[in-house]
């Protein structure tokens, strides 16, 4: 059986996970976060993507892109790998494949879900009972959108900056929407798209992807967003399948 075309395109975010190889851990000391950080720095510029949101977990690692040019996607992944995987195998003297061989990814509707795709991944220290607060987690993107830390790699979406009129205002919006716990169905659904590769959005959202593929997107979410979010999203002229 073939397997399924991941699709991209130019402006329109993307949920993405990588996980390490047979889900063993990809991160073995406080050094390797940051040096995958500044790895992806680099891939970043380079793909010509804009990081709304991260985190890095022991085993897995979740990032929510925008990228200018969707066919870049995946020297992002590629050269970020490579480079990653050197310092990990030349530190520990190891051999071998780090990660899964195909990373998952999802269009993400900008307009109805991209505040909670950000709470999903930043809350995923707290979810895997590693912290009880997103703030007392080092390496995830809440500290920079929650609480106002400087972080280099963030590029803030314009729903996120629709949260407030200034930045203090953001942040205290923003810390809010963690108040509430994800709903159940609503973190299905964002596993089930990712497991897929299908898009996570409202119907508009999925018949504009309908019409620009030429196929049907199979990923209907059953609930809504906590929070609706009255942004348009943003117009996408590539698509990029992978």
């Amino acid at each position: 059986m073939p397997r399924r075309c991941r699709v991209h395109l130019d402006e329109v975010p993307l949920h993405i996970v990588q996980r390490g190889h047979n889900r063993e851990p990809c991160f073995f000391a406080e050094a390797d976060y940051g040096i995958y950080l500044h790895w992806l720095a680099a891939a970043l510029r380079d793909a010509q993507c804009a990081l709304h949101a991260y985190a890095l977990m022991t085993n897995h690692v979740h990032l929510l892109v925008t990228p200018r040019r969707a066919v870049l996607v995946p020297k992002l992944l590629i050269a970020l790998g490579r480079r990653y995987v050197q310092h990990i195998n030349t530190t520990y003297h190891r051999t071998g494949t780090l990660w899964e061989s195909r990373y998952k990814s999802s269009l993400i509707d900008a307009a109805s879900y991209l505040l909670t795709c950000m709470r999903y991944i930043e809350l995923n220290p707290v979810c895997a009972g590693m912290v009880r607060d997103p703030a007392d987690y080092r390496w995830t993107s809440y500290r920079a959108n929650g609480l106002g830390r400087s972080d280099r790699l963030l590029t803030p979406h314009a729903v996120y900056a629709g949260l407030g009129h200034d930045d203090l205002a953001r942040q205290a919006a923003y810390r809010e929407l963690f108040r509430h716990e994800l709903d159940r169905e609503v973190v299905s659904d964002i596993r089930r798209a990712l497991d897929r590769g299908n898009p996570l959005g409202n119907q508009r959202f999925r018949e504009a992807l309908e019409r620009a593929l030429g196929r049907a997107c199979l990923a209907r979410p059953r609930g809504r967003p906590r929070l609706a979010e009255r942004h348009p999203h943003p117009q996408s002229n590539d698509t990029a399948l992978v």
